[in-house]
């Protein structure tokens, strides 16, 4: 019997719940007296992760690393889904304040948000005037005007906004409550872009002339900058940034956000030297993926990525911390994390005692189901090794603030990183020859729509 065949017999066979059936599942469960206190515990205490809390595992985990970049301060991007942001700027702040001479440093996120999202804004414009033609209920056009932008994002939009419009320290464009809190203003923005949008498809669809389209878009890009300049501020064309080193000596610096930037960033900080390894044990390892249209800018590089399995992952991030170098990681952050001592662990909540049921999946399983998938990205700093060299615990430098966590940081386990880690930005030379041979192969290409999104 095909799958085909299968589904449809199993459909042709499918039931309504009878009385029979919904008596013979509340017979199951028994009010007996551990059940009934289970029961009273549970109807009067919401917090299920403090009553799942792993006893056994309390204080068995430290905080202490064999190897850690050399890494201070800690950002926080409050209410705002702008982590990929921070910690693109954050892999970068260290060989920063070396450079300066100082102790502490932070880019403005405000700024390199502002750019962002009038690309994406852009971005979404040409793709209502490119899909025109197709129906609204088309996958690929509810897919755009289901979320025209956002604050999400991965390492391959701070790379293509800082190319094309460059950094700025965070004194020079302060964060706003716009930045900070950023759903009030990406809500009118939105209004206005999905109008937009509509405007711009009609105009196609009645055969208007290039140019009319493009003066339409502008109108509407003129409209998504006023509101940006209006709640962000309007980014400087060029600016003054006064410092004082750690010797106490105060120097004044002169420039442009793109020559702040090109004096500050790595010398080979491009897709070809620093790469998206990834752990996507759905699709086939040692191939290298882009998901189309996952960009900011119209002219810019999309999300690629080569899939790895762990063991190779782990090896490679491993030589870069030792190197004192770190990296870009994104991970699903609230799974079994205990925000309370920073420590994650795939043991931490032990929810299947609580319930007396089975939660058993394995990672493929999970990306799915939609069980689990990376939602937070953090800068991976530190790894601890045993006797043997193998890795037992890894550190996340996380955007939370100092509050959050082990003073900012989050330490989780091997097996975690096995679980819950996706992806890393990694520079190629740390990894090993099979990988770096697989990554120069032609990209698979995958929807706009993909899972991995």
């Amino acid at each position: 019997m095909t799958a085909a065949a299968a589904v449809l017999a199993l459909g042709m066979s499918a039931q309504e719940l009878s009385k029979e059936d919904v008596r013979e599942i509340q017979a199951s469960f028994v009010k007996d007296a551990p059940t009934t206190a289970l029961q009273n515990v549970l109807t009067n205490h919401a917090n299920l992760r403090e009553l799942a809390l792993n006893h056994d595992l309390q204080g068995k985990i430290d905080h202490y690393f064999k190897y850690r970049v050399d890494v201070k301060g800690i950002t926080d991007q409050h209410n705002s889904g702008r982590c990929w942001m921070f910690t693109s700027m954050n892999v970068l702040r260290p060989s920063v304040m070396k450079q300066f001479g100082i102790n502490e440093f932070d880019f403005s996120h405000c700024y390199s948000y502002f750019w962002d999202i009038f690309e994406k804004s852009n971005l979404f414009l040409e793709n209502a005037i490119r899909t025109a033609g197709k129906d609204m209920l088309d996958r690929e056009v509810s897919f755009y005007f289901k979320s025209p932008i956002s604050d999400g994002g991965v390492w391959n939009l701070f790379y293509n906004v800082a190319e094309k419009y460059g950094v700025v320290p965070q004194s020079v464009m302060p964060e706003t409550a716009h930045s900070n809190s950023t759903a009030a203003m990406s809500s009118i923005l939105e209004e206005r872009l999905r109008a937009g949008g509509m405007q711009l498809r009609d105009l196609v669809n009645g055969k208007a002339k290039a140019k009319e389209v493009k003066a339409a878009k502008m109108s509407i890009m003129k409209d998504v900058y006023r509101v940006l300049a209006l709640c962000l501020g309007n980014p400087p064309a060029e600016f003054t940034w006064r410092y004082k080193t750690d010797e106490g000596e105060i120097k004044e610096l002169n420039t442009t956000p793109l020559d702040f930037y090109h004096s500050i960033r790595p010398e080979q900080y491009d897709p070809e030297t620093y790469i998206m390894i990834m752990n996507d044990p759905v699709r086939e390892y040692y191939k290298v993926y882009e998901i189309q249209n996952y960009r900011n800018t119209q002219e810019g590089v999309n999300w690629v990525y080569l899939n790895l399995p762990n063991d190779v992952i782990k090896a490679a991030a491993l030589e870069s911390i030792k190197a004192n170098v770190p990296m870009y990681a994104s991970c699903d952050v609230r799974k079994y994390n205990d925000m309370k001592s920073g420590i994650s662990d795939p043991s931490m909540f032990d929810y299947e005692s609580l319930f007396g049921i089975s939660l058993d999946m394995d990672k493929k399983t999970r990306v799915l189901t939609r069980q689990s998938g990376s939602s937070h990205a953090m800068t991976l700093i530190g790894v601890d090794t045993d006797e043997n060299g193998k890795t037992v615990k890894w550190e996340f430098e996380n955007s939370w603030g100092p509050q959050a966590g082990h003073n900012g940081y989050l330490t989780f386990t091997d097996q975690w990183f096995d679980d819950y880690m996706f992806r890393i930005v990694i520079e190629t030379r740390f990894l090993d020859e099979q990988s770096i041979k697989a990554a120069k192969s032609k990209p698979v290409q995958l929807p706009a729509w993909d899972y991995m999104y």
